[in-house]
C-alpha cells in the first residue's frame, strides 16, 4: 500500500503541476473571454433595441392632422355626410385631412428629418423613412440612400439594416414577386407598390438606383445578406 502511495505521489511531477496551472489559467481567460463577448452581445442587443424604439416615436409622432373649417359665408355650399350616413345641409363643417410631419425632435433635442414611411405588411415593416444615409441614421430606422421623394416620378432607393431578426429590413430578402409595399408621402398620400424583381449583388454595385424609370414610380429597397457579403435588392413599381 506504501509503495503504491509513493508512486502516485512520484507520478505527479513538476511539469505536470505546471500544465495544470496553465490549464487553470487558460480556463479562466477563456471564462472572462465568453463573459465579455457576451456582454458586447447584450449591450449590441440593448442598443438596436433602444434605436428602433426610437423609429417608433418617429413614426407616431409624424402624424398629424390639417384642419379646415368651410362655412356658408365663404359663399360656398357645404353637404356634409351625418353619422348614419345622409347627405345633409350645414352651416359650416370642419374638414380633417392626415399629413405628416418632416421634422422630429426627441426629449435630448436629437432632430430627425423624415421624407415619409413605409409600410410592408407580408414582412410586418412599418417605418418612418429618414431623409438621408448614414451609419448613426441607419441604426435608427430605414434611410432614403438616393433618387426621388416619395410617390413621385423616378426611383426611390432606401436602405436599411438586416440584423437577421425581425428589425428593419431584416425580413426584405423574404419578399416575393407581387407582394405589397405601401409608401405614404407627407402629404399623407399612400401608394402601393408591387414587387416585381429581386436580386443580389455586389456591394460596389450601384446600379439599381438609376433614376431611368420610363416615366415610372419606382421603389427600390437595399440591405445585406445574411452573410453580410451582397446586397440584397428588392425593386416594386406602383400600381
Amino acid at each position: 500500500m506504501n509503495q503504491i502511495l509513493i508512486t502516485e505521489k512520484l507520478y505527479i511531477t513538476p511539469e505536470l503541476k505546471k500544465k495544470k496551472k496553465m490549464y487553470k489559467f487558460n480556463f479562466i481567460i477563456s471564462i472572462i473571454v465568453i463573459v465579455i463577448l457576451f456582454s458586447f452581445y447584450v449591450y449590441a442587443e440593448y442598443d438596436r433595441n433602444k434605436s428602433e424604439d426610437i423609429s417608433k416615436d418617429i413614426l407616431a409622432g409624424m402624424v398629424v392632422e390639417d384642419t379646415t373649417t368651410i362655412s356658408k359665408e365663404d359663399e360656398t355650399w357645404i353637404i356634409a355626410l351625418d353619422g348614419n350616413g345622409e347627405v345633409s345641409n350645414a352651416d359650416e363643417v370642419t374638414l380633417t385631412k392626415g399629413s405628416l410631419t418632416g421634422t422630429y425632435t426627441t426629449e435630448d433635442g436629437k432632430t430627425y428629418n423624415t421624407v415619409g414611411t413605409i409600410n410592408i405588411p407580408s414582412i410586418n415593416v412599418n417605418y418612418p423613412i429618414l431623409s438621408e444615409t448614414s451609419d448613426s441614421l441607419l441604426k435608427v430606422s430605414v434611410c432614403k440612400f438616393w433618387g426621388s421623394d416619395p410617390n413621385e416620378v423616378g426611383n426611390l432607393c432606401i436602405a436599411g439594416h438586416n440584423y437577421r431578426n425581425t428589425r428593419f429590413f431584416s425580413k426584405v430578402p423574404n419578399l416575393v414577386v407581387g407582394d405589397m409595399i405601401e409608401i405614404t408621402d407627407l402629404t399623407g398620400k399612400t401608394l402601393q407598390y408591387a414587387v416585381y424583381d429581386k436580386y443580389t449583388v455586389d456591394p460596389t454595385d450601384v446600379s439599381c438606383t438609376s433614376q431611368l424609370t420610363n416615366g415610372k414610380k419606382i421603389v427600390t429597397l437595399i440591405t445585406c445578406t445574411n452573410d453580410n457579403k451582397q446586397r440584397v435588392i428588392v425593386q416594386a413599381e406602383a400600381i
